[in-house]
């Protein structure tokens, strides 16, 4: 990442950095005692949207008002709210269209909430033993609006986690029982 002059973005905090993912820049603004701002701007509506991560593990959908990149209206989202805004964003409907396109009908995408207090929440993809408890298989993570494919073994689960398990429908009930439950 490099780091992107506050003068020149306009942002509030002179450590901003940008990354780059699919043509877009994404600002990422360390907000002292909040959190992290990570942010885009949209191409058509003069407006910049994205995600402030707080320390504690919420997450608030931001939306700066037109032509004024520094006031942003922040929306908190639960978990679950985090899993829905992800569904409509197309996160399953990616890893459905792989197996469509390989021909597989039996198998099927869910996706499972990590919440506060879930076993799994700080724990790593390796203590859940998914594919031999379940026969179903972790393909991504969605983290404040952030996917990880195939995650690794040792990448653990925060609280807000959006989990994407691909599996036959008996499998996914086990996921989901696994998740919840332990």
């Amino acid at each position: 990442m490099r780091i992107v002059e506050a003068v020149d973005r306009g942002w509030p905090h002179p450590r901003a950095r940008s990354s780059y993912c699919v043509g877009v820049n994404i600002d990422v603004t360390p907000l002292p005692g909040i959190g992290v701002c990570k942010d885009f701007p949209l191409a058509e509506a003069r407006r910049r949207i994205g995600v402030v991560e707080h320390p504690d593990g919420t997450v608030d959908l931001v939306v700066s008002r037109a032509g004024d990149a520094e006031t942003k209206t922040s929306i908190p989202l639960s978990s679950a709210e985090i899993g829905v805004l992800a569904g409509l964003l197309g996160a399953p409907q990616v890893v459905q269209k792989k197996a469509d396109s390989l021909g597989v009908d039996e198998l099927s995408t869910r996706q499972f909430a990590i919440d506060r207090g879930s076993p799994f929440d700080g724990r790593p993809l390796r203590d859940t033993a998914m594919r031999t408890r379940t026969k179903a298989s972790v393909v991504a993570v969605v983290r404040a609006g952030e996917v990880t494919p195939s995650p690794a073994t040792d990448f653990t689960f925060v609280a807000g986690d959006l989990v994407v398990v691909v599996g036959t429908g008996k499998g996914l009930e086990a996921a989901g029982k696994l998740l919840d439950e332990g």
